[in-house]
């Protein structure tokens, strides 16, 4: 690997307290074009029990360093030690105030982390280790401060200067610049940090929590992008309101405020009082943002106020830790988005995530535990797994306790470490305790990686039911042995009329803990099976009948199953059973074994074509309610072939995308007349609107655009998708004609071209739309490597922009299966060079865009070598940042 020296591996059982605790920090921040200068003073106080003659060690990354103080006086060059990552202050005393001016230019920060210029306003993105890009600190969780913070700037070009906390002064200086002041009465970490200064539009509202305080509620953008932040506002009095009645969480500032920038690699960040979003994340409005987008606004704005408590009033000990504010709070918004839409298809899109992707990092050279062991740099684990996974962790808690225990186990561990930094074992033992368990043995998912897989028998004679459940979790880089998981599986019998069995009235016996429960309201019902052994055994005596096994109802457990049963039966339960993600896995895996099948040749199952038709007969007669319109939607959807891939033990990519393609003309084929007629039984019946109903009506009838498309002609298609393009009202409608278009390799080129020119023409000025534009095109199988250099070479494209970046090179990557993958490796050299050159400006995107060419064993030999042959021209790179040569050095390195 071709670099200086070799980056340091961090332990997670090398961890240390630190030795000085920062109780008070007030900066100063004077910002000039070119150059800002920072003045901090921190108010240090010794550990108790920490070595009386142990330094102070502050972290710095970037900075010129103009002076350091310390009670005052200013300390000479033998007081203290400087470099390129550290200032050390020798002889300290137990209580000291530490002055240090550093200078710093965010206009030349490209990075993108600490403080830099994103337009024409400065920003920062201190998670989690971009603190120390503006000046000398203790840049770690553990370390929590009351932070005051002074901004000075030209008033007329920054009229807006933010930071965390209550505003406590604004006055303008004798030399015409503004200074504002802000307090911020909670303790926190440095990471927690905000500052904005910029010429900002508001929007302004106010929310009044549930004992009764007014907060201010601001959200501010650029001012040609104000008009799209009202669903924002929305979405966040809602996520307000949730909170006080699902947690008893109130909040505690007196004003929240919202910041959208355009140059941002995250989607969000929670800082304290002042989050600071993507705009993607924000900006909404019919024309510029798809149903999608609006429900993700939706979830992020609610993610990062949920943080106000779980991450930032408690927040994580060391970055080990990071699932314990990002797992638990994904969960969280989850749950409110399951409360405010359609609870059974959030589950499943949430689990076909967690397939697609998650199961693929655990099954990588990537793949780690949801509480890592050890990194180079805590920016790559901003994972699937330390998020996803880790709020199925919770989720499984969740299951355990039953919801009034989890939330007295909740509210322990917001009262037990309020104002601390706490651990993943903190937040279990609160929940050990509120459920009177012993999670021990559960600790293992927080510790042990890659994805259990459950082996299922069933046999059944003389009304008795037995089924066998073993785990087996494979082998993982630096962990080839798994100790057995605490797995709670949630299962069911389905009687012949379709409905549940009562378990009540059943004899039982097991080999390990097994209770009923009686379905509650949205929560399905079921046996909850503990299995912690490695293999169980259930008995269910008292059937007149054999059952239909609905197995893993609401996915229970992150597994695998491996669960041979006849095809008959998950018929009957694709279109009987009464937990609407039972039907929806039940449908899955008749489809996941028919495209394995068709991958061998033949033609597509009758029976299974015929399913797709009684299913789009009952969407025609389904009434017209939200939530069972959208799940009808998502069955109707055929899996894309990278949640395919992920079910296969050698990727055959164009063996699955063909087999995909025959099994979708055949449904289209079969029952074109019921996809047209349900295309036009949910046509729009008013103009558009964001609620659930509007919503589902939308998914259902793309839905059956989807199924109706690969039935006509080119001249046919073309007009249906070029009239719902032009007739459209919004982009939910535009976008789901021109991702029709650009699959239909029938349909007139001109037409094509003509269409995305208008759109392009339309809608060019609107940064996010410019970036569907450029997604459609790079997930079209008409777009190859050349065509995705052509489209990085037009104007609309800015190589500087996370979202621009997202949009092409991860689209293409992700999507576009069979040009990505093409055998000669075009697409693998071109994401390479991409990300070469990206490095030494943004390391971060560049170690995550680099990411599918670490998966290079899956794949066949030809495709292998070229991935391999990618990943090794970037080893072989002058320098690495040390982001991008952990994902390349794990991406190579021999499996264990």
């Amino acid at each position: 690997m071709a670099r200086d020296a070799e980056p340091r591996t961090i332990l997670l059982s090398e961890y240390q307290a630190p030795d000085y605790l920062t109780e008070e920090t007030a900066l100063t921040f004077e910002i000039a074009d070119g150059e800002t200068q920072v003045s901090s003073r921190l108010r240090v106080k010794r550990r108790p029990g920490a070595d009386s003659a142990a330094p102070l060690v502050l972290n710095g990354q970037d900075l010129t360093l103009c002076s350091v103080a310390v009670d005052g006086v200013t300390l000479g060059a033998n007081q203290y030690r400087s470099d390129d990552a550290s200032l050390v202050i020798f002889d300290l005393p137990a209580s000291a105030e530490v002055e240090v001016v550093t200078r710093i230019h965010p206009e030349a920060n490209s990075a993108l982390e600490g403080l830099y210029q994103s337009g024409g306003m400065y920003c920062t993105q201190c998670e989690p280790e971009g603190f120390r890009r503006i000046t000398y600190y203790q840049d770690r969780p553990d370390v929590q401060s009351v932070f005051t913070t002074t901004i000075v700037a030209d008033g007329g070009r920054y009229p807006q200067l933010l930071a965390n906390g209550n505003r406590i002064s604004e006055r303008t200086l004798p030399d015409g610049r503004l200074a504002v002041t802000w307090h911020d009465p909670f303790p926190k970490p440095s990471y927690l940090f905000a500052l904005v200064a910029g010429n900002l539009a508001v929007l302004e509202d106010e929310f009044v929590t549930a004992s009764g305080r007014a907060v201010t509620l601001q959200i501010y953008s650029e001012p040609h992008n104000i008009g799209q932040c009202g669903y924002a506002m929305g979405a966040l009095k809602r996520a307000m309101r949730w909170d006080e009645t699902t947690y008893g969480r109130e909040y505690d500032l007196d004003v929240y405020m919202i910041v959208a920038v355009e140059d941002f690699n995250m989607g969000a960040m929670e800082n304290k009082g002042l989050n600071i979003f993507n705009t993607s994340c924000v900006l909404a409005s019919p024309d510029t943002a798809t149903d999608a987008a609006y429900r993700r606004v939706e979830a992020v704005v609610a993610h990062e106020y949920f943080h106000n408590w779980s991450g930032n009033r408690v927040t994580c000990r060391d970055w080990f830790q990071l699932s314990l504010k990002e797992g638990f709070t994904v969960f969280r918004d989850a749950e409110f988005t399951s409360d405010m839409h359609a609870r059974t298809v959030k589950r499943i899109e949430d689990v076909a995530l967690l397939r697609t992707v998650q199961f693929a990092e655990d099954a990588g050279p990537l793949a780690h535990p949801v509480r890592p062991g050890s990194y180079i740099e805590i920016s790559n684990f901003y994972t699937p797994t330390v998020y996803e996974k880790g709020a199925e962790v919770v989720r499984m808690l969740h299951t355990l306790l039953g919801p009034e225990a989890f939330r007295r186990g909740s509210d322990r561990y917001f009262e037990r470490h309020d104002g601390s930094a706490a651990t993943t074992d903190d937040f279990v033992a609160a929940m050990a305790w509120a459920g009177d368990l012993d999670l021990t043995q559960f600790q293992r998912w927080y510790d042990q990686a890659g994805t259990p897989v459950l082996t299922v028998r069933e046999q059944f004679a003389h009304g008795r039911l037995t089924l066998t459940v073993a785990q087996h979790c494979p082998p993982t880089p630096g962990q080839r042995d798994k100790a057995p998981f605490h797995v709670p599986v949630l299962f069911a019998l389905v009687g012949a009329d379709g409905g549940d069995v009562d378990g009540a009235g059943l004899r039982v016996e097991a080999t390990e803990p097994l209770a009923w429960r009686p379905a509650d309201g949205d929560v399905a019902g079921g046996f909850l099976l503990q299995l912690r052994a490695a293999e169980a055994s259930v008995e269910l005596s008292g059937l007149r009948d054999r059952p239909r096994v609905s197995l893993l109802r609401g996915f229970s457990a992150p597994v695998r199953l491996a669960y041979q049963r006849p095809a008959t039966d998950l018929v009957f339960l694709a279109e009987h059973d009464s937990d609407g993600f039972a039907r929806w896995d039940a449908l899955q895996t008749l489809v996941v074994a028919e495209i394995d099948r068709l991958r061998g040749g033949g033609e597509p199952d009758a029976d299974l074509v015929a399913l797709f038709g009684r299913l789009g007969e009952g969407a025609l007669a389904a009434p017209d309610d939200a939530e069972a319109r959208t799940l009808l939607a998502v069955l109707l959807t055929l899996p894309d072939p990278g949640y395919l891939f992920e079910q296969a033990t050698v990727v055959d990519v164009d063996g699955t995308c063909d087999a995909v393609a025959a099994l979708r003309q055949a449904i289209a084929a079969a029952h074109r007349p019921g996809w047209q007629r349900l295309l036009e039984a949910n046509a729009p019946d008013g103009a558009y609107a964001t609620d659930p109903r509007a919503m589902a009506r939308r998914a259902l009838k793309h839905a059956a655009l989807a199924l109706l498309a690969p039935a006509l002609s080119g001249d046919e298609a073309g007009a249906v998708l070029a009239d719902q393009y032009r007739l459209a009202d919004n982009l939910t409608d535009r976008r789901a004609a021109l991702q029709q278009l650009l699959a239909h390799e029938s349909v007139d080129a001109g037409l094509r071209a003509e269409l995305l020119e208008d759109f392009y023409r339309r809608w060019q000025q609107e940064a996010l739309v410019v970036d569907q534009w450029l997604a459609l095109q790079a997930a079209s199988p008409m777009v190859d490597a050349d065509g995705v250099r052509s489209l990085a070479a037009h104007r609309a494209f800015d190589d500087r922009n996370p979202n621009k970046l997202r949009a092409l090179y991860g689209t293409f990557s992700r999507l576009n299966h069979r040009r990505f993958h093409d055998p000669a490796g075009d697409g693998y050299r071109l994401l390479a060079e991409r990300v070469g050159s990206l490095d030494p400006r943004n390391p971060a995107m560049a170690a995550a865009l680099v990411k599918p060419l670490t998966r290079w064993r899956r794949y066949d030999a030809t495709r292998g070598r070229a991935m391999r042959a990618a990943l090794e021209t970037l080893a072989g790179a002058p320098k690495l940042s040390s982001d991008l040569f952990e994902v390349v050095s794990k991406g190579l390195a021999a499996p264990d």
